[in-house]
C-alpha cells in the first residue's frame, strides 16, 4: 500500500496506482495461503543414520570406503579400508609420506569447499592409491573416502611381497633378517625371523614402523638389536638400494650375527655344553628351529630315553596333547627376547606322571637358541593328590558319620518297637516270625551303621586289654569256614608279644575283612588254590628305624599281617584300597567299604596300617597296633574277650526324665522304661529339660540324647550338675563314646550307644542307677 500510495504521488494516475495495490494483495494472499498449506503438511523426523547398514553395504565395494565427520573422526568403514589400512583407523591418523600428507590435506580442504576433489597417488609403506573424495550427508557434515588401489608395479613392491612372503621365510631359515624400508626409513616389510629378533612381535605389527629404532651401536661402532641391551650379538648390517639411480631411494637390508662373534660363540657353546655334562640336572640345548643340539645324561633320563639318543625335536619326547604347546613355547622363546617360562608336560612313555619343563632364550652360544631344564615333579604332584585325598576322605568321613548318625535313630525306632511287639507274642504266633525278620533286618542295618562309622573313625569302640594270638586262634576256626577247602589258613606267632589295647569284636571284622580279600584274590589268579597267612610279631623301635618310614612313629608295636597267593595289587589300584566305595569286584559283589573299614577300626584303635606286593605274586597288609603299657597296680593279663557278668534283674523303681528330639526315640525309650516299672516323663531338648528340673521334680536319673536343637545332651549336662551335682547322667549317642569323653569331663556317666534295643536300654538304666546308690 506504501508503494502504490508512492506511486499516484509521482504519476498522479489515480488507475496505475489502484491496480498495483490489487496486485500487491494478491501476491500477499498467496504467500499466506502457501504457508498455511506448508504448515499443515506432515512432518518427518530425521533418523540418525544406520552405520551397520551402510557398512554392510559398504563391503560389496572393490575399493577401500571410509567416512569421518567434520572433527575428522572415523564414524564407518568397509573391511577392505581396515585391512590395507592396519586396522578401523582415520585417514589422518595414518602414516603416509610427506608428499602425500600434504596431498590428502589439500585435497580435504577442497571437498569440503567444493563438494569432491581427488588426490592422483598417495603412498603409504610399499602401496600406492587413488584418492578420491566426496562431501555427503544430510547437512553436508561427512567426508566419504575412496581409496583405489594403484596397479603400477615396482621393484620395491615385489621386493617387500618376497621379504614378507616364501622368500623371507627361507632367508630366516638361513639365520638371515631381512626387510625392506621406504625412502623415509620406514619398514615396509620384514621376514618372521627380524620381527622375532628385532621386537619379539609380528610381520605386519612392524609395518610402518621407524627401521633405526630398533637398533643401537656401542663406542665401537658395533651394531646390536635395542631390545638385547647388553646381551645382544653384534649384527652385520647389509644395505642393498632398490632403485640406486634415487639416493633416498627404497632399500633392502639384510641382517645377521658378525662371522667373528659366531665363532666365538661355537666355542663358548663348546665349553657349555662340556659344562652342562657334568651337572645333576636335565638340561639340554635347542637350535632355532627347535632341534636337539645337546643333551646331557640327567635329561637324557628323566625324558626316559634309555640308550641316550636323542630324537629330532623335544616334542618328540612327550604325548600327542603337550605336542602343540611345546613347539610353540620353544618358537617364542628362540625367536623373540631371551625370556625364561615353565611348561608342564607328560613323557610319551609315562603320560600319566608330569614333568616341570623350564624354557629360557640364549644368545652367544653358536646355533643354540633354546636352554631346556627337566624336573621331576611327580613327587610334588602326588603330594598333592594325597593332601586333596586327604581332604576328600575327611569330608566323606564326615557325611558317613551325619549320616550314620541319623540312620542309627531310625533304626532304634524300629528295633525298639519290634522288641515291643515281641513282648506281647509268644514264639510260633503267626506275627512272631514276620516281627523276628523285620528285627533280624534292622540289625543288618544297624551293621552297616557301623561300618559307615568305622570308616569315619567316630564308632563305638570297647577297648580292651587283648594278646594277639587268643584273639586270632578264637576267629581262625570261622575264617576257616569261609576260606573253603580250595584255601589254606596258615597262622605263625612270634614270641614276646605283648598286649595291645583295642575293641576284641572290631579286631575280629579286621581280621576277617582281610581273610575275605585274600580268598577273592586267590580265587582271581585261578590257580586252584592257596595260602592265606597270618602272622604277629614283635616291632622294637630299631626294626622301625629300620623301616624308614615317614608315617610310622618309632616306639614299641605288635605286627599282625595277612598276606595272600593271590594276584596281588595293581599299581595303579595301591593308592586307592582305602577309599571308600572303591572296589575291582564286579558289580554286585563288593561295596567297597571292607578296606576303609578295616583302615577306620585300625587308626581309631591307635594303629596304623600299610598294604605292598610281596616277591612272587600276592599282596602283604600290615597292621602295627602300639603295645599297651598298663598303669602301676593294673593287671594286664590275657582277654580276648570281656568277661561276661552275670545279669541283674532289670526291673527297677525310680522317676527318670528322658531328654531326646527325635519323637520316635523317645516314644521307644519311654515305653521300655515304664514296662521296667520306672516313673518315666520326657523332654523335647535341653532347655525344656532344664526348666522341668527346675520346678523341683525329683528325678533319680536322665536320660539324654548328645546331638540336639537349640541347646545340646554336653551343655544341659554340664548347667544341671550346678543345680544337681549328685544326678546320674546316661547319654545315647550314634556318635563314637571317646567323642563324648573327650567333650564332657563330667563324672557319674553312662553311655548308651544306638541303636539300642528294649533289653538293653532296660541294663544301661539299671547299671547307672545301681552304681549311683552304691555311691550313696
Amino acid at each position: 500500500m506504501l508503494s502504490a500510495a508512492i506511486l499516484w504521488v509521482a504519476t498522479g494516475d489515480i488507475m496505475l496506482s489502484a491496480g498495483m495495490a490489487a496486485g500487491m494483495i494478491g501476491v500477499g494472499a498467496f504467500a499466506l495461503l502457501f504457508r498455511q498449506n506448508a504448515d499443515s503438511a506432515p512432518r518427518q523426523d530425521v533418523l540418525p543414520p544406520d552405520w551397520s547398514v551402510t557398512h554392510a553395504a559398504a563391503d560389496f565395494a572393490n575399493f577401500g570406503l571410509a567416512i569421518t565427520d567434520r572433527a575428522g573422526r572415523l564414524v564407518c568403514a568397509n573391511d577392505l579400508y581396515s585391512r590395507w589400512m592396519g586396522g578401523p583407523r582415520a585417514p589422518a591418523a595414518l602414516d603416509f609420506d610427506a608428499k602425500s600428507t600434504e596431498a590428502i590435506s589439500a585435497a580435504t580442504r577442497a571437498a569440503w569447499r567444493d563438494g569432491r576433489s581427488e588426490a592422483p597417488a598417495v603412498l603409504r609403506g610399499a602401496a600406492e592409491y587413488r584418492l578420491a573424495l566426496r562431501r555427503a550427508g544430510a547437512g553436508d557434515d561427512y567426508l566419504v573416502w575412496q581409496f583405489a588401489p594403484m596397479l603400477r608395479r615396482s621393484l620395491a613392491i615385489e621386493a617387500a611381497e618376497l621379504v614378507a612372503g616364501n622368500l623371507g621365510d627361507l632367508l630366516a631359515r638361513s639365520g638371515l633378517m631381512a626387510a625392506t624400508l621406504g625412502p623415509e626409513g620406514r619398514i615396509r616389510a620384514c621376514n618372521s625371523a627380524f620381527a622375532r629378533r628385532a621386537a619379539d612381535a609380528d610381520q605386519g605389527s612392524l609395518t610402518g614402523r621407524d627401521f633405526a629404532s630398533y637398533l643401537r651401536s656401542d663406542e665401537r661402532g658395533a651394531i646390536f638389536f635395542e631390545t638385547e641391551g647388553r646381551r645382544g650379538v653384534p649384527l652385520r648390517v647389509i644395505h642393498l638400494p632398490i632403485e640406486p639411480e634415487r639416493e633416498d631411494g627404497p632399500a633392502l637390508v639384510l641382517l645377521r650375527d658378525e662371522d667373528g662373534a659366531t665363532q666365538d660363540r661355537t666355542a663358548a657353546l663348546a665349553h657349555v655344553e662340556n659344562l652342562l655334562a657334568n651337572l645333576p640336572l636335565g638340561l639340554a640345548l635347542l637350535d632355532r628351529d627347535g632341534r636337539f643340539l645337546f643333551a646331557n645324561d640327567s635329561f637324557a633320563k628323566l625324558a626316559g630315553l634309555a640308550d641316550g639318543s636323542l630324537p629330532l625335536y623335544p616334542g618328540d619326547l612327550v604325548i600327542r596333547e603337550d605336542k602343540g604347546a611345546l613347539a610353540d613355547a620353544v618358537r617364542r622363546h628362540a625367536g623373540g627376547q631371551p625370556t625364561s617360562g615353565d611348561l608342564a608336560v607328560r613323557p610319551l612313555d609315562r603320560p600319566d606322571e608330569v614333568l616341570s619343563l623350564s624354557l629360557s632364550g640364549v644368545r652367544g652360544l653358536g646355533e643354540a637358541a633354546v636352554m631346556l631344564s627337566l624336573k621331576d615333579s611327580g613327587e610334588e604332584t602326588k603330594l598333592k593328590r594325597q593332601v586333596a585325598q586327604q581332604t576328600k576322605m575327611q569330608a566323606v568321613g564326615q557325611l558317613a558319620g551325619g549320616v550314620a548318625h541319623d540312620f542309627n535313630n531310625i533304626l532304634t525306632a524300629i528295633i525298639g518297637h519290634c522288641d515291643l511287639m515281641l513282648l506281647r507274642l509268644t514264639p510260633g504266633d503267626s506275627h512272631y516270625d514276620d516281627i523276628q525278620q523285620i528285627k533280624n533286618n534292622s540289625n543288618r542295618a544297624a551293621s552297616l551303621t557301623r561300618q559307615l562309622l568305622a570308616f569315619s573313625r567316630q564308632q563305638t569302640l570297647r577297648p580292651q586289654v587283648i594278646q594277639l594270638p587268643d584273639l586270632v586262634s578264637d576267629v581262625s576256626n570261622l575264617l576257616r569256614r569261609l576260606l573253603g577247602e580250595a584255601v589254606k589258613l596258615d597262622v605263625r606267632h612270634g614270641r614276646g608279644l605283648g598286649p595291645v589295647r583295642a575293641d576284641p569284636g572290631q579286631l575280629e571284622q579286621v581280621i576277617v575283612n582281610l581273610g575275605v580279600n585274600a580268598r577273592d584274590a586267590i580265587m582271581e589268579a585261578k590257580k586252584g588254590g592257596g595260602v592265606v597267612r597270618i602272622e604277629t610279631a614283635a616291632v622294637e623301635p630299631k626294626d622301625v628305624r629300620a623301616l624308614e618310614s615317614d608315617v610310622l612313629p618309632e616306639g614299641h608295636y605288635i605286627l599282625l599281617s595277612v598276606t595272600d597267593s593271590g594276584v596281588g595289587i595293581p599299581k595303579e589300584v595301591m593308592a586307592k584300597i582305602f577309599e571308600p566305595f572303591f572296589t575291582t569286584k564286579e558289580m554286585g559283589k563288593g561295596t567297597g567299604l571292607g578296606l576303609s573299614t578295616v583302615y577306620g577300626i585300625v587308626k581309631q584303635s591307635g594303629g596304623y596300617i600299610f598294604a605292598r606286593n610281596v616277591v612272587g605274586g600276592g599282596a602283604r597288609f600290615e597292621i602295627y597296633l602300639p603295645v599297651h603299657k598298663a598303669a602301676p597296680g593294673q593287671s594286664t593279663r590275657n582277654i580276648t574277650k570281656a568277661e561276661p557278668e552275670p545279669k541283674e534283674e532289670t526291673w527297677g523303681t525310680g522317676s527318670i526324665l528322658i531328654v531326646e528330639d527325635e519323637d520316635m526315640v523317645r516314644a521307644v525309650a519311654q515305653r521300655a522304661l515304664e514296662r521296667q516299672g520306672y516313673t518315666v516323663e520326657t523332654a523335647s531338648d535341653g532347655e525344656e529339660a532344664l526348666e522341668t528340673i527346675a520346678e523341683g521334680r525329683p528325678y533319680d536319673l536322665v536320660v539324654s540324647d548328645v546331638v540336639m536343637p537349640n541347646m545340646d545332651g554336653p551343655a544341659m549336662a554340664r548347667k544341671l550338675r550346678r543345680q544337681r551335682p549328685d544326678l546320674p547322667i546316661l547319654f545315647m549317642s550314634g556318635y563314637a563314646e571317646e567323642q563324648l569323653r573327650e567333650s564332657i569331663d563330667l563324672d557319674n556317666i553312662g553311655f548308651l550307644p544306638k541303636p539300642f534295643s528294649v533289653q538293653q536300654i532296660a541294663e544301661a538304666v539299671g547299671d547307672v542307677l545301681r552304681a549311683s546308690r552304691k555311691k550313696d
